[in-house]
């Protein structure tokens, strides 16, 4: 999506942009919808050999995700030519239309290889994008085997394609990398865990509109929020095949023209402190190291990124993230474009009739040189569907509450689902990521050792007797002494907190905690290179708890900063940050 779109979009509130996306949205399949909502008999879907183990859904999903499908998936969304979301609806061989047919025919195939468990629909909104009003996303449905808990989990990918013009129709537009590899993950993702059987319905979503505006998203999320579906997570995946930079690229990422990344992926999503949407990328993670890292033949590296999303871009995960369900994006390291096609140098790929599966080197007629490495894109399908499905089958998400003792000891107690007497603990201090994953076994009490003072974000999961972790819970922040006491005694009514991360690339969440109520008028941060000259003020609101601001330094820009919470024209604290490339 290009930078003048998403801003306008991204001014909009979600409530409006929601309404106008919406219209009447109607899911074409009434059974659908009802799996959707937990209104349905468990029994009837379940498989005729039931596999729901952990170790049988991570080692499977492993062996089974085929860079071969995924290739052929490719070949065949490029056959439609353009895939613009006002593209013909009326020809069975090009244009979204015929698009769309095939995902729901291969989405029906699926589900006759798996019992007729996958429930293949479409859900109909009204939205004007380049004078066409009505369009369809794709999407199927796998019912869970358990109503207990009714959410559901969405892995999802935009369809639509385009050239340097918006609504352009006629060109060539075969949207590859953006979004062919993710529609391609999402049909491989259904294929592959329709095997499986997992508590929790998951929702295979392919949509349109992205490029217009995240409207097909809009449509979604909107529908799901009024139709009163509970969301557990959504995996978005947008450009998750490429692995060759551009000559530009969407900060943070790409070090520099035709660099090739195959083994590292990208996960961004929302927040900083206490952010679930943060939370849910460390999960899949943490599930990648525990289960997957083991058994691969290729080791991928999983970035967590700082910011929701590239500079000046947006996904389709920000329009579930509107409304509150925890969400994030999937995006390769190394971008062939930042799409700004309005630039009279610009020469990248994305968002022109170039981002197609590769070039003819020697004039056969066969493709020797591929832009999409299949291989990599078969590994970010198996990072999704590991994931997912231990979501699918994981325990509820417990409480705790936490306090610090006797120096550096973290005392946590479980408050809520004690009944696992399993549970792991994360632990994190200067990046976005844990610095150490603790667990305790049989016992609703634990102290944790820190290696040196310092400020500590700590959450919690619940390990059932099967080794499943849930999704870890909110987050809790506590300052470590070395003196022997409650530490909460030695607090101070305002505190600047540490930057994450630190170093950083090119953006830092930088924090002040309020431990005490106070009234102001005014609160920035200053931020001043270390000859003292301010390169950057950013306004920050100081309720009580936890409040955060994003700085943005920019890619490529490295060096020491002094940062300084000035209250009132005041100066508070001062705290020293670092970028690096």
């Amino acid at each position: 999506m290009n930078l003048f779109k998403f801003l306008i979009v991204a001014a909009l509130s979600c409530a409006s942009l929601c309404a106008k996306a919406q219209g009447s949205s109607t899911s074409t399949d009434t059974l659908a919808a009802k799996v959707m909502l937990g209104n349905y008999d468990p029994v009837a879907y379940l498989p005729t050999t039931i596999i729901s183990s952990h170790d049988s859904i991570s080692m499977g999903v492993n062996a089974r995700v085929s860079s071969d499908s995924l290739h052929a998936t490719l070949n065949m969304l490029k056959s439609f030519i353009n895939r613009n979301s006002a593209s013909d609806t009326i020809s069975a061989t090009k244009g979204i239309g015929a698009a769309r047919r095939w995902v729901y025919s291969k989405f029906q195939q699926i589900s006759a290889a798996n019992d007729n468990r996958l429930i293949p629909s479409y859900l109909q909104f009204n939205r004007s994008m380049c004078g066409v009003v009505q369009h369809r996303n794709i999407f199927a449905v796998l019912p869970g085997s358990d109503t207990t808990d009714k959410s559901i989990i969405i892995i999802e990918g935009h369809i639509d394609s385009r050239d340097s013009d918006l609504c352009d129709t006629a060109l060539n537009a075969p949207g590859i990398e953006d979004n062919g590899s993710g529609t391609a993950l999402v049909i491989e993702a259904a294929r592959v865990m329709s095997k499986y059987c997992y508590k929790h319905t998951i929702v295979f979503l392919v949509t349109i509109g992205e490029e217009q505006g995240l409207y097909g998203a809009y449509a979604f999320a909107n529908y799901a929020h009024t139709a009163g579906i509970k969301v557990k997570a959504v995996f978005n995946n947008d450009v998750v095949g490429g692995i060759i930079c551009g000559h530009t690229s969407s900060p943070p990422g790409c070090p520099g023209y035709q660099d090739i990344d195959s083994t590292h992926v990208r996960l961004f999503s929302y927040g900083g402190f206490n952010s679930f949407h943060k939370g849910l990328s460390r999960y899949i993670k943490l599930e990648y190291k525990e289960r997957i890292l083991p058994i691969a033949s290729v080791p991928m590296g999983i970035n967590i990124m700082t910011p929701e999303d590239r500079t000046g871009r947006g996904g389709d995960h920000i329009p579930f993230r509107g409304w509150n369900y925890p969400s994030m994006r999937f995006t390769a390291q190394n971008e062939a474009g930042d799409a700004d096609v309005t630039s009279a140098t610009y020469v990248d790929r994305q968002h022109t009739s170039g981002d197609s599966l590769g070039v003819d080197l020697n004039g056969d007629g066969l493709i020797d040189s591929f832009f999409v490495d299949f291989n990599y894109l078969a590994r970010n399908t198996v990072i999704n569907a590991n994931a997912a499905g231990m979501i699918g089958i994981s325990p509820s998400t417990p409480d705790f509450t936490l306090t610090s003792y006797s120096g550096t000891s973290l005392v946590i107690n479980i408050t809520l689902h004690p009944e696992y007497l399993n549970y792991k603990v994360g632990v994190r201090t200067t990046t976005n990521d844990w610095d150490s994953v603790y667990q305790f076994t049989g016992a609703l009490i634990d102290t944790i050792i820190v290696p040196v003072a310092g400020s500590y974000i700590v959450s919690v999961s619940s390990v059932d007797s099967n080794g499943v972790e849930s999704l870890f819970s909110e987050e809790k922040m506590i300052g470590v002494t070395t003196a022997t006491g409650n530490i909460a005694e030695s607090l101070r009514p305002v505190q600047l907190l540490q930057n994450k991360p630190n170093p950083a690339d090119e953006a830092t969440m930088i924090a002040v905690q309020v431990n005490e109520k106070i009234s102001y008028k005014e609160a920035y941060i200053s931020i001043r290179d270390l000859n003292g000259r301010e390169v950057a003020r950013t306004p920050i609101t100081l309720n009580n708890g936890v409040n955060e601001v994003m700085y943005r330094h920019g890619y490529n820009a490295a060096g020491t900063f002094i940062y300084t919470l000035i209250v009132d024209g005041k100066v508070i604290e001062s705290k020293k940050m670092m970028f690096t490339n």
